[in-house]
């Protein structure tokens, strides 16, 4: 297939190739830049995001792309400048290029097989959640990831917010005690399901996305709860409907009852109902006191009465930007160099998937479902 190397000026006027990396450099080792790659489409989920995270991460010697349109090749040469190498074939790119990490940006029904290329040509991947239409399709390549001793992780980044961090920390230095309960609420815009460009995409479809609000924003949070608790979802009752009534065959409202191994609830009510924008929501309460955050706006509060917590309401002011797909990409890239630990496991990505699906499994059939 055809292959286009973007070429530009070094600062000192030699024109370069991202081809052209020395055999030290494809091997890499921890501290030295890493050959990255990404498996894409037209208009992959998330694509732009993560070429701005790699064009700004350290440690990124180059970047291969490959879409098979190759409609997105121009975009990323704007971003990636001489760092970016494309191509039109997916095993082409791994075998030339060898990346050290993918990033696999495509339709959740699209995913598996590259994902499974990328493990089986010794890459760490990061995959655009949800990955796949059936749990059933991803857990192999979590264990393929792990007899290779790779990582692979959905694309979660709100484990990264910073208001996440200092939730976590709180929960984990016992100031909030036991936990009791979780309220999650994750509601977006119902505008983007009028659109025919929505209608007609992967994201409207079942069979190609797997499900609708849940398993694309819901899943953020779900997997959010058991990282702030070191919890498990083990049980799920949901209703899912279209209440909008738009010509999607997916859901665009999700009521979720949760039970947590260690003996927590929950809740989570997600949907698409606003014509613009978002309310977020994420609360929890444990036996010595309680938190509550909107992500994308401070500031987060916190009380406890544990005897080390200081009296009254706590305020914890964060920054929003940028993204926490940034870190989530360096995490990555760190992986390749090998440094860091990851921020979630394939374990933990499966178990999200898991839960998700299984909560569509108790709506179709109104049977609460073990995870």
């Amino acid at each position: 297939m055809k292959r286009r190397t973007f070429l530009k000026k070094t600062a000192g006027g030699t024109l370069v190739s991202s081809l052209a990396l020395s055999a030290a450099t494809r091997i890499g080792t921890a501290g030295d830049g890493i050959p990255v790659g990404i498996i894409t489409q037209e208009r992959g989920p998330h694509l732009g995001v993560y070429l701005d995270a790699l064009a700004k991460a350290d440690g990124v010697a180059s970047v291969a792309l490959s879409d098979e349109s190759g409609a997105t090749f121009d975009r990323a040469g704007e971003v990636l400048g001489d760092k970016l190498t494309t191509f039109q074939n997916h095993g082409e790119m791994l075998r030339e290029a060898k990346p050290r990490a993918v990033l696999v940006s495509l339709a959740a029904h699209l995913a598996p097989p590259p994902i499974r290329e990328s493990l089986e040509a010794g890459a760490h991947v990061l995959a655009e959640k949800p990955a796949c239409v059936r749990a059933e399709d991803f857990e192999p390549l979590v264990r393929l990831a792990d007899s290779k001793n790779l990582n692979l992780m959905l694309a979660l980044g709100s484990r990264l917010h910073p208001a996440v961090l200092k939730a976590r920390e709180l929960i984990q230095s016992g100031f909030l005690g036991e936990p009791f309960g979780a309220h999650l609420v994750f509601v977006a815009d119902q505008t983007r399901l009028t659109r025919p460009r929505y209608q007609e995409s992967w994201l409207a479809f079942k069979d190609k996305a797997g499900g609708g609000q849940l398993i694309w924003l819901g899943i953020h949070y779900l997997d959010l709860v058991q990282y702030l608790t070191g919890d498990r979802i083990e049980q799920v009752s949901a209703v899912t409907r279209n209440v909008g009534g738009q010509p999607v065959e997916i859901e665009d409202s999700v009521a979720l009852a949760l039970r947590f191994k260690g003996g927590m609830v929950g809740t989570y009510h997600g949907g698409y109902y606003l014509d613009r924008g978002y309310h977020l929501g994420v609360k929890l309460w444990g036996a010595k006191g309680w938190l509550r955050m909107n992500l994308l706006q401070g500031p987060m509060q916190w009380y406890s009465t544990h005897p080390d917590a200081p009296r009254k309401i706590q305020v914890h002011d964060f920054e929003t930007e940028p993204s926490s797909y940034y870190p989530l990409v360096q995490s990555l890239v760190d992986l390749g160099r090998g440094k860091g630990n990851p921020p979630l496991t394939g374990e933990d990505s499966l178990h999200v998937l898991k839960v998700v699906f299984s909560a569509y499994e108790a709506a179709e059939t109104g049977v609460s479902q073990s995870v």
